[in-house]
């Protein structure tokens, strides 16, 4: 990366005027995930720095440089900010121990603070948290709108009648109470006495002697995130305090909380709670609207890097410390924080095949991998990902902090680049589609499918009647507030057309609402273009994410549509009443929706949609072509079969048709392409998706007519078997297998391998070949750590077939 003086400046600013909160907290992790090639179940304490910035001498920042990779690296990187915050930690405690030898102690001093971790954390539903149950440093983690137990431990017995005691609750690097980040408790009373808005606490029964036992009260709507104690002591009857706070250097972490209704982002359904916040698998559904598929995914919510580095993508998105209560600025921050187009996320896009310098978006199968790799390099951008990935990635986060969320998949997802809400086709007089359209600047896509993320919680920020599910979006398209983020935006204002309301409304509407219009040239129109038709092939045809009640290993059985609750039905009367609603929130939607009627539409066109194919299979390309004139016509007909990117861009031609023929009166005729195994597979991209279009025009009359269809080319699914009864740390055996449907063999082959609470995510590259129709079978061992329902989820790829994915789930027991 080039840096210039001003840059350096820049960042050397940004750095120091971060939390020292988070700082600090992360290089108490130091060494986590290097400690990985210990072995699968290695339990470290530690993670990575969280930031990696290194600062240079004034002579090497005149001008411009560049650091080169070789000389350093993100090794040093982690070191050197290390070496920082480790000498500046001792500074400041060398100091403290100074100041409180040079100054008389006033009334009882702390010792130590016991903070319950385990106890509270059953109570705050955080108990399945790795950093709960770190042996050498657990931390604990609580939920906002509940209350936890706390001992202070003196030096002498504890007398409150005598000796002043206040807890100084703080977040951030500058902690305000007129901001929200910093609470002042008072330690006095057997009960509590202030309001639910206010942080308070009770002395509990179990003190005694030297043990100060309290019961705190978290508001439901403070900061999220890692807070600190101090606890200033004094005399009760003069008032005098000591100056100098005994300091905890515990990280706190405060999440949200769905349990309690005072809070947010509350959810009234346990089911939906242990779906959407405490499950830690689930899937992510890709493919074709009529053959989707779940791609099994490990979200990983409760491992120990997930938390720190959740705490870190709000720091870097710029969520205002005051403002990380607000679930609405929290997920908007993620939204952006999750890619790296603005403030170096964690995930880098890509979408062109070109993977050969990173890993491929395919290849993952879990968020932990993910986010340890980002640890480990430094805090820099991971690649690849696409949508789905980035989709996980939230999801992992959302329900570490708290939040309610699902991934969810629109099938046939519109890309509105110039809020038209409408995904426009241009066509010249002959009927050849105009790539770009008439300025060369109209790029609207419609993707085969898009994931983004759904996220429980009310909308104090909008007119009633708002809250519930709200859509956020992290894949990086179309700039909002000049960062790459999106929403949220509520689901109601979308099914109502709403377009007017934030965050990003037009956006997401479009994309499960936006018509397909098909203009011509026209030189009678005040901008030289008419609208002919609107296609068919309407967007948001199913709105996919994972039921609640089911979970299916072997199929798509668990599956839930849920585009009513984005839009109603297609075609009915309230469909297109929220489409008028939105064109009138909309100039320019409203000019797109001016056309011209008097096209004379006599023959009619049917192009017959392929359900599914297996790789291996030919397929074929069919429109039915009938004239409902009396008088003959003449039919121009073209069609196509391309492979195609998901997010519907061309990649290669396959095989392509076309000729002109003269249809009598009520004849009808079929027009087909008929396309070989042979001459598709070594055309085929990842998701193996195919995209078959056809355009026909009828000479007379001018009628231009254009469908088009996406199938997916399906590959087998991995079996996963495992051997015996799993136990708490006795070893485990799974093997995977399938069967090699191509006859060829399959070379450079490579699995990845999640499996939460059972393994660390592996990636693994394997030496021998698939034989062409062969069988491939392998064997892993693990070492379960935690018991309960886990499962494992893993991918094979190869350099002829890849994705094939599947999952298993299994009951670890615990060793008697």
């Amino acid at each position: 990366m080039v840096v210039t003086a001003t840059v350096y400046k820049a960042l050397r600013r940004w750095w120091w005027n971060q939390s020292s909160v988070i700082r600090d907290a992360i290089n108490t992790h130091a060494l986590t995930h290097s400690l990985t090639q210990l072995g699968p179940h290695t339990h470290s304490t530690q993670l990575n720095s969280l930031v990696s910035f290194t600062f240079f001498s004034p002579a090497e920042i005149q001008g411009t440089f560049i650091m080169p990779r070789s000389r350093v690296g993100n090794n040093y990187n982690t070191w050197i900010n290390s070496l920082r915050s480790d000498y500046s930690n001792r500074l400041t405690r060398r100091t403290r121990r100074e100041l409180e030898a040079e100054t008389p102690t006033v009334g009882a001093k702390v010792e130590r603070v016991h903070w319950y971790i385990k106890d509270n954390a059953k109570n705050h539903n955080t108990i399945k948290f790795d950093l709960v149950h770190d042996t050498s440093e657990a931390r604990p983690i609580l939920r906002r709108g509940l209350t936890f137990y706390l001992a202070l431990r003196f030096e002498r017995d504890i007398d409150v009648t005598k000796d002043r005691v206040i807890l100084n609750f703080k977040f951030g690097p500058k902690p305000s109470v007129q901001k929200g980040t910093m609470a002042v408790v008072i330690v006095k009373n057997t009960k509590f006495t202030l309001t639910k808005d206010e942080w308070d606490c009770r002395i509990d029964p179990g003190t005694s002697g030297k043990d100060l036992v309290l019961q705190v009260y978290i508001p439901a709507t403070v900061t999220v995130g890692i807070w600190h104690l101090d606890v200033r002591t004094g005399n009760q009857q003069t008032g005098v305090m000591n100056p100098v706070p005994f300091t905890d250097e515990t990280d706190c972490y405060i999440l949200f909380n769905p349990w309690c209704k005072d809070d947010a982002v509350y959810l009234d359904d346990e089911a939906k709670r242990n779906e959407y916040v405490l499950n830690d698998k689930g899937k992510v559904y890709v493919g074709a609207y009529r053959r989707a598929r779940g791609r099994p995914w490990a979200f990983g919510q409760f491992d120990d890097v997930v938390l720190p580095v959740a705490m870190y993508v709000l720091q870097t998105s710029r969520v205002a410390d005051s403002e990380r209560g607000n679930p609405v600025k929290v997920v908007r921050g993620i939204s952006a924080g999750v890619n790296s187009s603005d403030e170096d996320g964690i995930l880098d896009g890509r979408w062109d095949g070109e993977y050969s310098d990173g890993v491929a978006p395919y290849k993952w199968t879990g968020s932990v991998r993910i986010m340890e790799e980002y640890v480990k390099n430094g805090y820099q951008p991971v690649k690849y990902g696409q949508c789905w990935v980035f989709s996980a990635l939230v999801t992992t986060v959302c329900r570490a902090l708290g939040i309610p969320c699902r991934s969810v998949t629109n099938f046939v997802s519109a890309h509105d680049t110039n809020s038209s809400l409408t995904i426009d086709k241009f066509f010249d007089n002959d009927g050849n589609e105009m790539e770009g359209g008439p300025d060369g600047e109209n790029w609207d896509s419609i993707w085969n499918f898009h994931v983004w993320n759904d996220v429980w919680m009310a909308r104090n920020d909008l007119p009633p009647g708002y809250g519930g599910w709200q859509a956020i979006d992290s894949t990086p398209q179309e700039e909002s507030d000049h960062k790459m983020q999106c929403g949220p935006v509520s689901l109601v204002a979308v099914r109502r057309g709403d377009i007017g309301l934030n965050y990003d409304a037009p956006f997401v509407f479009a994309e499960v609402n936006a018509d397909v219009m098909h203009w011509g040239e026209d030189p009678e129109s005040n901008w030289g273009w008419s609208r002919m038709k609107m296609n068919k092939y309407h967007v948001g045809r199913a709105i996919l994410t994972k039921n609640v009640a089911r979970d299916d290993d072997d199929g798509d059985g668990d599956q839930e549509d849920v585009v009513g609750e984005y839009k109603n039905a297609e075609g009915t009367a309230a469909e297109r009443l929220a489409i008028h609603n939105a064109v009138r929130g909309s100039r320019r939607a409203q000019q797109y929706y001016e056309y011209k009627k008097d096209i004379k539409e006599d023959v009619a066109f049917d192009l017959i949609e392929i359900d599914k194919i297996q790789v291996g299979q030919p397929f074929q390309v069919k429109v039915v072509v009938t004239n409902n004139a009396s008088e003959p016509r003449k039919v121009s007909a073209y069609l196509t079969a391309r492979s195609i990117y998901y997010t519907g861009i061309n990649v290669s031609l396959i095989k392509k048709a076309e000729g002109r023929f003269v249809l009598q009166p009520k004849q009808s005729q079929d027009v087909a392409l008929t396309v070989q195994y042979s001459e598709y597979w070594k055309k085929m991209v990842e998701q193996c998706m195919m995209k078959i279009y056809a355009i026909c025009r009828v000479e007379e009359t001018g009628q231009t007519w254009t469908d088009e269809d996406d199938f997916q080319v399906e590959k087998p699914k991995l079996n996963i078997v495992v051997k015996g009864e799993l136990k708490v740390k006795q070893q485990g055996e799974a093997t995977l297998s399938f069967k090699n449907p191509l006859d060829i063999p399959l070379t450079e082959c490579h699995l990845s391998v999640d499996g939460a609470g059972l393994m660390r995510p592996r990636a693994l590259d394997l030496d021998s070949e698939v034989p062409p129709k062969g069988n491939f079978s392998h064997t892993i061992k693990f070492l379960p750590r935690i018991h309960g329902e886990r499962k494992i989820i893993a991918s094979f790829n190869a350099k002829e077939l890849f994705d094939i994915s599947g999952s298993k789930t299994v009951t670890v027991v615990k060793n008697q």
